[in-house]
């Protein structure tokens, strides 16, 4: 234990640490970070599949907006921009006092009456921030969960079809997405959900390998599709 504390302080002196190494052709030089030596493989992964997911989400907010512009109106923002940096900050901002599962059903309830791609796309980020104990960056001693990773999946299965099916009293949907077209449906947006379902279950896979866990598969039909819990 007293190694394990060692360790970690000598880490946590070098974490902002970085320098300079020639290429290996020498002449050019890029950044190497110290902290990187803290990382292992699996760290260096989850770190890559965090990015890439949260750069998935990002693009279906722009998407998203650009369908649905009355919604960052609502907020009186500047721009389409301006209503995007607002939810991805750190941490990823609560809406109504709510997180994750409960943002996102907030986007399709018929009393309210905020934004509802704030609602989603918030919700959908905490949840993932939830699903990775709140970190983006991984170290030696970090651990993940990867059921919770997988659940965090399923969750976007049920987002995703929730998104293209919860119609208000009118019969219209709470939120424009994929729509039809004259002569093909967009199915960019199935693509960008099924990149960030296609991230998480490789890295919960992953995990669960070098944990020497098993990961509790969930099948959901829809007519069945709940939230799990992260």
């Amino acid at each position: 234990m007293l190694n394990r504390i060692i360790f970690a302080l000598i880490f946590s002196s070098l974490i902002t640490a970085c320098a300079q190494v020639p290429d290996k052709k020498g002449g050019h030089y890029e950044l190497f970070k110290l902290q990187n030596i803290a990382k292992t493989d699996i760290d260096m992964v989850a770190d890559t599949h965090v990015k890439q997911t949260l750069l998935q989400l990002k693009l279906l907010t722009g998407k998203l907006y650009k369908r649905n512009p009355r919604e960052w109106k609502k907020a009186k923002l500047g721009s389409r921009a301006a209503a995007i940096t607002r939810i991805f900050q750190r941490p990823i901002p609560s809406v109504n006092g709510r997180r994750g599962v409960a943002s996102i059903r907030l986007a399709f309830d018929p009393h309210y009456k905020g934004d509802r791609v704030f609602a989603y796309i918030a919700g959908l980020a905490s949840m993932l921030s939830i699903s990775y104990n709140d970190k983006e960056d991984f170290y030696l001693f970090d651990s993940l969960d990867a059921q919770k990773i997988y659940h965090a999946s399923r969750n976007i299965e049920v987002a995703a079809w929730l998104l293209s099916s919860k119609k208000d009293r009118h019969g219209a949907l709470y939120l424009l997405s994929s729509g039809t077209g004259r002569t093909a449906t967009n199915r960019s947006y199935d693509r960008v959900f099924g990149k960030m379902i296609g991230q998480l279950d490789t890295l919960a896979y992953i995990v669960a390998s070098k944990n020497h866990r098993v990961i509790k598969n969930v099948i959901q039909s829809a007519a069945q599709f709940v939230f799990l819990p992260v």
